[in-house]
């Protein structure tokens, strides 16, 4: 017990300090807290305590379910409308083609067979919403890109996407191992799922409001129980998984949405509260995913593994490309989503070494691929979203 509260004092401290320091030097403060677990981790000093190791799978769950709460909280229905139909182009356009452009060349240059190489493409494809979200909540706090509902689009889009890119992960993964996989139904099955989370965020976000308005509680305690709450509607939602597919990361973002809709008041205070939360979430969370980093992985996946996600990325960014054909958006603009579709973290740390353990041949490499993918997108898109919403969004006029 001494040990785990060791840890996680240390967590604390230089988290704060690296995040503080890269943030100095004009760096995002993501990539330090990752550097710090990859340094205090298994494969490094081994600082952190085997306890919090054996549950880092939940404690990355709850930073990922903090941080989409705080998404809902930031999102008006407004600015959804004007996200409209590109938001749902983006939701799985780009996802797709750049799992499939990894799969075809990955069998080219690795050799991998086809299968493999579709759990590859699907394991990397998927975007990173604890990246992405605190910098659309950062432009949208300060209007930037807000006219267009910017922000609010690519906050829609890559949260349906990791859903899109994990369904397809399991299809080739369920083929490869052998499971009667009937893929026209698991392909209609992602729309039913994102209906059913979102159905299922708002019914919550409705009782919530009613439970609010009916016993005086203070705002902090407000705060505890949509975070309890929200907890609980995610492990409801993999229960039911087996019987009918629930999207419920959607849905805990719709909890949040449907709360500042109704109760605009309550709802900004709760966002306030959930930033605070965040702060100790995120060096928790990217902590925790430096953590899984095994740096001899990376020789594994070498020279031709950085080719591979580049080309990955420059497929994922046509997909960008022609998912906002259509809309208003000047090329400046445009250029900033294809920079928001860059970084990977959460869900490669979550599902990257599923198929080493399930026995996939080329499991090891699927695992080195994915920490790779981590190290080389997550500051880079950080980075360049950074430096691209300063310059390239416009500042909403408040008339």
């Amino acid at each position: 017990m001494e040990y785990v509260a060791f840890s996680i004092a240390i967590i604390i401290i230089l988290g704060l300090l690296l995040g503080r320091i890269f943030e100095k030097i004009k760096l995002p403060g993501l990539l330090g807290i990752l550097i710090l677990g990859m340094l205090l981790g298994p494969h490094g000093l081994n600082l952190i305590s085997k306890d919090i190791l054996a549950i880092s799978g939940d404690l990355r769950i709850i930073a990922l379910i903090i941080i989409l709460l705080r998404a809902g909280f930031g999102i008006n229905i407004e600015s959804l409308r004007k996200a409209g139909m590109a938001a749902v182009k983006m939701s799985f356009i780009p996802d797709c083609i750049e799992g499939f452009t990894i799969m075809i060349i990955a069998s080219l240059l690795l050799g991998l067979p086809l299968i493999e190489a579709g759990i590859l493409g699907f394991v990397i494809a998927a975007v990173s919403p604890a990246v992405i979200v605190p910098q659309m909540l950062s432009f949208i706090e300060r209007r930037m890109g807000t006219a267009k509902g910017i922000p609010t689009l690519i906050l829609t889009g890559a949260s349906i996407d990791d859903v899109i890119s994990i369904t397809i992960f399991s299809i080739f993964l369920g083929i490869y191992t052998g499971k009667e996989i009937n893929i026209v139904k698991e392909i209609l099955g992602v729309p039913l799922s994102i209906l059913l989370g979102i159905l299922g965020g708002a019914a919550i976000g409705f009782f919530l409001i009613q439970v609010f308005k009916r016993f005086k509680m203070r705002d902090s305690e407000k705060t505890l129980i949509v975070l309890a709450t929200a907890i609980l509607f995610k492990n409801m939602g993999d229960i039911l998984n087996s019987y009918i597919p629930i999207a419920a990361l959607i849905g805990v973002m719709v909890i949040g949405l449907v709360i500042l809709e109704k109760m605009p008041e309550v709802g900004l205070k709760l966002s306030k509260k959930f930033n605070k939360i965040w702060i100790f979430a995120e060096i928790l969370l990217f902590v925790l995913v430096g953590a899984q980093v095994d740096l001899n992985l990376l020789l594994k996946a070498g020279f031709i593994g950085v080719v591979i996600i580049i080309l990955g990325l420059l497929a994922r960014s046509l997909g960008v490309y022609i998912s906002l054909l259509g809309t208003q958006l000047n090329l400046k603009e445009r250029i900033f989503c294809i920079f928001a579709y860059i970084p990977k973290a959460t869900v490669q740390a979550a599902i990257g070494a599923i198929p080493l353990s399930l026995g996939v041949a080329h499991g090891e490499l699927i695992l080195a691929m994915a920490v790779l993918s981590i190290i080389f997108t997550a500051p880079l898109g950080a980075l360049t979203v950074k430096i691209a919403g300063e310059k390239f969004l416009e500042a909403e006029r408040i008339v």
